[in-house]
């Protein structure tokens, strides 16, 4: 991903106060290649990569040859993050035509992968993920959105993370997008979330006491054998490893750009709001690790259009009246941003529509076959 923001303090670093504006924002999605006609995932990247190579910075190959990857150049704006995706989408899909493929935004390949796993074998580090960890490396065939908000310090950067984790679950809920996993409904909305779970490295980040802290976790991480390298600290958010900034990992792939639009606005404003709580010294709010942990579940079974747990007190609210209290909580920063109309108008679409997860259960409601889960996610997709 290019560099999501230079401007810096004297010192190379931005402070808290510095940092407070204007924001960037960077998105990375992954995608999954199936067959136009089997609808099957193929191992395609490759040549789906080589036929796009005209933007060689913005479109990489990702952990297995199923999947491709968009990088966009830095934004400071939602109408230009959303121009950039368009973009970027449109190319690869044009490319993955070209060698009979569709392009697929969404986090599960649906049916089961048929085969061998076909990882970026030409990699010495795949090959080695693969011999440490074994059968977890089958979740590697999944797609998640990756949000960086920046410029940050890793200072700032660990700061705002305490204060940005108890939303954690609601923007799971928002995203929510992956029912369906290995040719079954697994009574989650976002499988993906529980699966990536099982890696030793992921799940939700600690709180940290301080910046040492934060490095003594990495450390242990690398110590204990649960991570190969940095690039496997997979916490649901993290400092960024390469880039002074914050990466949100949580949420699901979607298939429609407004929606990935909407997680990057809340990810900024939600930066934007703990950089100004920051900078008056309001205390970290109290959050119990326990609660949230469940307060995570919760957001991954039900989605949008069940139940989720108040991250602060774990008090069962619907997940709509969360979404709007996290809507209602960063509105005056999307608004300094002129981001809430299309934010409001965004999450009022989710809750009158329903999630991608509602979306993928009721188009295989029609007919009980899952090949039309997989034909509606790459329409989708495809609609720029």
């Amino acid at each position: 991903m290019i560099e999501p923001g230079t401007s810096t303090t004297s010192t190379g670093t931005p402070s808290a106060v510095d940092a407070l504006f204007p924001l960037t924002v960077g998105v990375e999605e992954e995608f999954l290649l199936i067959d136009a006609r089997t609808l099957r995932v193929v191992p395609a990247a490759p040549l789906v990569l080589s036929t796009a190579a005209g933007l060689p910075h913005e479109l990489h190959a990702e952990g297995t040859r199923y999947q491709v990857e968009i990088s966009t150049p830095v934004a400071d704006s939602a109408v230009t993050l959303r121009r950039e995706l368009a973009g970027l989408r449109r190319t690869l899909a044009r490319a993955a035509r070209t060698h009979g493929c569709r392009l697929l935004a969404a986090p599960s390949p649906v049916m089961a992968v048929e085969g061998p796993l076909h990882l970026t074998d030409d990699e010495p580090r795949q090959r080695e993920q693969h011999r440490r960890f074994g059968a977890l490396t089958d979740t590697l065939v999944s797609c998640g959105r990756h949000i960086h908000i920046g410029t940050l310090d890793v200072d700032t950067a660990v700061a705002v993370s305490n204060r940005v984790r108890p939303w954690l679950p609601t923007l799971i809920a928002l995203a929510a997008n992956s029912p369906f996993w290995g040719g079954r409904d697994t009574g989650h909305s976002s499988w993906r979330a529980m699966a990536w779970s099982g890696w030793p490295s992921a799940g939700l980040p600690p709180h940290f006491t301080s910046t040492a802290h934060f490095r003594r976790s990495v450390a242990t991480l690398l110590g204990s054998g649960a991570a190969l390298d940095t690039k496997m600290v997979y916490w649901d958010l993290r400092p960024s490893g390469n880039w002074p900034t914050l990466e949100f990992r949580a949420p699901d792939m979607s298939p429609d750009i407004d929606t990935a639009v909407l997680q990057a606005e809340l990810a900024r404003a939600l930066v934007a709001t703990a950089l100004r709580e920051i900078s008056e010294q309001r205390p970290d709010p109290p959050v119990r690790d326990d609660v949230l942990r469940l307060a995570r579940w919760r957001a991954a079974h039900d989605g949008l259009e069940g139940f989720g747990l108040d991250p602060y007190t774990g008090a069962e609210l619907p997940a709509a009246d969360l979404a709007e209290a996290l809507l209602d909580l960063v509105a005056p920063e999307l608004a300094a941003s002129g981001d809430l109309d299309h934010a409001a108008r965004t999450m009022a679409g989710l809750l009158r529509d329903g999630s991608g997860a509602h979306r993928q259960r009721t188009a295989f409601a029609r007919h009980g076959d899952l090949m039309d889960v997989l034909r509606h996610l790459a329409d989708e997709t495809e609609a720029f």
